[in-house]
């Protein structure tokens, strides 16, 4: 009898005992292809010599020194890696252990910015509905997925929502693609005005929508009217690129494909693509200035902040998508998996949307293909199509609640960028099986 507290306790799951390139495999010598990346994190594939290599020399060095005492040399010299390719003024690093922890010190970093400029009456983030932020519950407050905050709303801070930018579902007849993206922008302006033009801290969003909606990017144009709406009215930008950063759609940050930056950038997943638990939040020279020549200290930490095995493993990621020419081959096979998604379900009855960019691919199931009408969520599609994928040999991510939380189903891809096209093949196959197996008949 097992003694972990698992993520359900009427699951019986295999035992995972080795991972090699794009597959996983189980005790019974069962192969998996994982084509989720886990949760988007896997971006390397599993058993790479050289983040193995990084990780067990740094374990010989030095395991661990508490950042209250000492920094580390992993952790300066990725620190300087990311700067060097960040987008707009980002300037600063402060490492975590994961994504919920990023987005949690990105929210308390706001807060003490506006405190340490002499405003403390900005209290207030505007967020996105259809969000996650993470799972911690400041993060969680900021998320917007219903399902995920219900039972947990009396211990979560008031933080308001306005509509995503979801295209598929959002878009008026007769209205175009920019005009429906400024509309659902020019909402931010609208709800800073309501709480009081200078009670707002910040604004935090995805630049492509993870696990919630399913790969949901902005249409044109979007992200720069949110940038100029923060910038008019002294609103902090935090972008949340936990799933969507580190190269997953083509770019090594994700608002790179908007072209904005922001204030405030949180990584995690494919930071260390799996090698080691590590995070990042990162900020522009600007606000680090503000706690620099204000009180000099963050009120904030964890113990393994700025880990050194961990941002070893971290640097050794980024440098293999680097050199290695993992975030352009991302790109590229991006396109291919997109084409192949197309060419099997472009038609089909009940797809509605296939959409993303890079290796991060949403496809999103219907009842009625015309009028966009989401299925039953009674029948439980999601996760009925994820057992019966993982039967097949393929883990995807799919998710109900896709439209509000508890209507719509979508399939969410994310797999390394190692893979090649005849493993594009294998998953389209797979998800194909999958998809024929689970959904109603007649």
């Amino acid at each position: 009898m097992s003694h972990v507290f698992p993520r359900h306790t009427k699951a019986s799951l295999p035992t995972a005992v080795a991972g090699y390139g794009c597959y996983l495999i189980d005790a019974d010598g069962k192969r998996y292809f994982d084509g989720s990346g886990g949760a988007a994190v896997s971006c390397l594939g599993h058993s790479d010599a050289d983040v193995i290599k990084a990780v067990q020399e740094q374990v010989g060095k030095l395991a661990f020194a508490h950042t209250g005492f000492l920094t580390s040399e992993p952790a300066e010299e990725l620190a300087d890696l990311l700067v060097a390719n960040a987008p707009g003024d980002i300037d600063r690093v402060y490492f975590v252990s994961g994504g919920s922890e990023a987005t949690e010190a990105a929210i308390k970093l706001a807060r003490q910015y506006h405190l340490e400029r002499g405003e403390p009456q900005r209290r207030h983030i505007i967020a996105r509905k259809q969000s996650y932020h993470g799972n911690t519950l400041g993060a969680l407050a900021a998320g917007g997925n219903e399902w995920r905050r219900t039972q947990f709303a009396p211990l979560l801070i008031g933080i308001s929502h306005i509509s995503p930018c979801y295209e598929y579902t959002g878009r008026g007849d007769g209205e175009s693609s920019y005009d429906y993206g400024q509309r659902v922008a020019n909402e931010l302006e609208a709800e800073i005005l309501r709480l009081g033009p200078d009670s707002v801290m910040a604004f935090m969003a995805e630049p492509v929508v993870g696990a919630t909606s399913g790969a949901v990017p902005a249409v044109e144009g979007y992200f720069k009217r949110i940038r100029e709406i923060c910038d008019q009215y002294g609103v902090l930008l935090i972008l949340d690129e936990v799933m969507c950063g580190m190269g997953r759609t083509g770019h090594l940050f994700a608002c790179e494909a908007d072209g904005v930056a922001p204030d405030i950038l949180c990584v995690a997943k494919g930071l260390g693509a799996g090698y080691q638990p590590i995070g990042a939040m990162l900020c522009t020279r600007q606000i680090y200035e503000a706690i620099e020549h204000g009180s000099g200290f963050f009120q904030h930490g964890h113990t393994y902040i700025g880990h050194p095995v961990a941002t070893a493993a971290g640097l050794a990621v980024v440098k293999a998508m680097l050199e290695r020419g993992l975030v352009q081959r991302c790109a590229e096979m991006g396109e291919k998996l997109q084409a192949a998604l197309e060419e099997r379900f472009g038609q089909h009855p009940n797809v509605g949307d296939i959409r993303g960019r890079g290796l991060f691919r949403g496809v999103e199931l219907v009842a009625d293909r015309a009028t966009k009408q989401p299925f039953d969520p009674a029948l439980g599609l999601a996760g009925r199509i994820k057992k019966a994928a993982f039967q097949a040999g393929l883990i995807c991510y799919p998710m109900a609640g896709t439209r509000d939380g508890r209507n719509g189903d979508h399939i969410l891809l994310a797999p390394p960028f190692i893979i090649t096209e005849e493993q594009i093949t294998e998953v389209v196959d797979k998800l194909e099986t999958a998809i024929a197996q689970c959904l109603p008949q007649g």
